[in-house]
């Protein structure tokens, strides 16, 4: 049985519906096969710039809403997204688990950092508002307290101190004139020189004086003025008192004072000291006479070598000679050991170190001390000395007799007097020396006294 044909009134809708769907289906793939080639966006950074609006949209939702107090403990707690951890807490990644986690570094700490610091809620949450507004609060309370310290330090300056400009006010209305010491060094000297002075007044300035002199900056400016002459002529005045202080304002400018020594020299004040030591004066002013001779003498080999050749040694010898004049004759041999010991000490330092300069060490070669003290006697003055009865003096006297040993030798070997006294002096520091050790003393005063006896006796034999 042949098939059966559709009528064609029917077959023309049915083809151009199928046209139209083979139509739509060729658009459509074309337009999906060309839609990255004609896109005007990439889409991949499109979904980027999605997710981070997306992110912030997120965080600006988190910092409104209350955020949650983490309380640290002793042991490690997980970090929940959104928590505040309080300050002084140990924070750190776990590797393992991959979340953040938190414990008390220190329970003392933590303590301290909320003491005193609560924020003014009472919940246990708080906002990101609250956190600025809290260490605002922080900020504004330490500015107020160091406002207060400041205060309070300067009130309590205020109290013990007061301004330079009250204060100059006070001196003006006082008539009160802040001077150098420059400028009170030449009033005293002014003083001092003036004709219209009295004994009393001369005498009041040069007290003054010396105590300014003792810098050596001020005996400079002494000697920058003119002042240092002044006091030197004073030395030739008839009176005894202005003699004796004028000879200690020397030796106090003299002292470890090379320039001022120079000046002094060139100024006659060595001939002017040496006169009054020979002549018949008290002995309060000879002993101030004597320190200023001193104070010039020690480390100046020039100088020195000027005492000797006007007969310093002589002068000398002649005033330990005096009777009532046992002082003296004590710092007169100082001096002598001094002098000694210190041309000694120049020469060995020059061998050693080389740092002397050879000016000075050919000035302290140029000074013949030791020859000139055996010629004159010192040998047999200063072995008498050790009769005196004072420990100290005695001790003094050893010393310079030790370093006189090499030159006086002979002479102390034909004194039959200084062997008695040291034996004498032996005898008696030995019982002293044995008192001292019963004390538990094992180098003590007497013990030291006794080995120099015993060691001048041995070189004697």
């Amino acid at each position: 049985m042949a098939p059966q044909s559709l009528p064609s009134s029917r077959m023309a809708p049915l083809g151009m519906l199928l046209g139209l769907l083979m139509a739509a289906c060729f658009t459509f793939c074309l337009s999906h096969q060309n839609l990255k080639e004609f896109a005007l966006t990439n889409p991949e950074k499109s979904s980027t710039k999605e997710t981070e609006r997306k992110e912030t949209k997120a965080e600006e939702e988190l910092d409104a809403e209350v955020l949650e107090v983490f309380h640290p403990t002793h042991e490690w707690q997980a970090l929940q997204p959104g928590q505040a951890v309080p300050a002084g807490s140990h924070v750190r990644l776990n590797l393992q688990t991959g979340e953040r986690e938190a414990k008390l570094q220190y329970e003392d700490k933590f303590r301290n950092n909320l003491k005193g610091k609560r924020l003014d809620i009472n919940t246990n949450t708080y906002t990101s508002q609250d956190l600025k507004s809290a260490l605002a609060k922080f900020k504004e309370g330490a500015e107020m307290e160091s406002s207060k310290e400041d205060k309070a330090r300067q009130a309590e300056v205020k109290r013990l101190f007061r301004p330079i400009e009250e204060l100059k006010k006070d001196f003006d209305e006082l008539n009160v004139v802040i001077e150098t010491d420059m400028q009170i060094m030449v009033r005293l000297i002014n003083k001092f020189n003036s004709s219209s002075s009295s004994l009393e007044e001369k005498i009041a300035a040069l007290f003054d004086l010396e105590y300014y002199v003792h810098q050596m900056d001020n005996a400079q400016d002494l000697l920058s003025f003119g002042g240092l002459q002044v006091v030197i002529n004073g030395l030739n005045s008839t009176e005894p008192l202005v003699k004796e202080y004028a000879a200690f304002v020397l030796g106090a400018a003299f002292s470890s004072n090379p320039k001022v020594q120079v000046e002094a020299i060139e100024g006659g004040a060595l001939q002017k000291l040496l006169v009054i030591l020979a002549t018949e004066q008290p002995l309060t002013a000879k002993k101030k006479v004597l320190f200023a001779l001193c104070s010039l003498l020690r480390h100046f080999p020039y100088a020195q070598r000027q005492f000797l050749k006007l007969g310093g040694l002589q002068v000398l010898r002649t005033l330990v000679q005096e009777k009532g004049t046992e002082v003296l004759a004590v710092r007169v041999v100082t001096l002598l050991y001094d002098l000694v010991t210190e041309k000694m000490f120049a020469e060995e330092e020059a061998e050693l170190t080389q740092e002397m300069s050879p000016e000075k060490l050919q000035q302290y070669r140029q000074v013949h001390l030791l020859p000139g003290l055996w010629e004159q006697g010192w040998c047999e003055i200063t072995a008498h000395l050790l009769a005196l009865p004072e420990h100290d003096a005695r001790e003094k006297v050893l010393q310079t007799l030790g370093v006189l040993l090499t030159t006086c030798r002979d002479r102390y070997r034909q004194d039959p007097q200084l062997g008695r006294t040291l034996a004498s002096l032996q005898a008696e520091y030995q019982v002293l020396a044995s008192l001292e050790l019963q004390d538990g003393e094992d180098e003590g005063y007497f013990q030291e006294l006794l080995g120099s006896v015993n060691s001048l006796l041995k070189e004697l034999r």
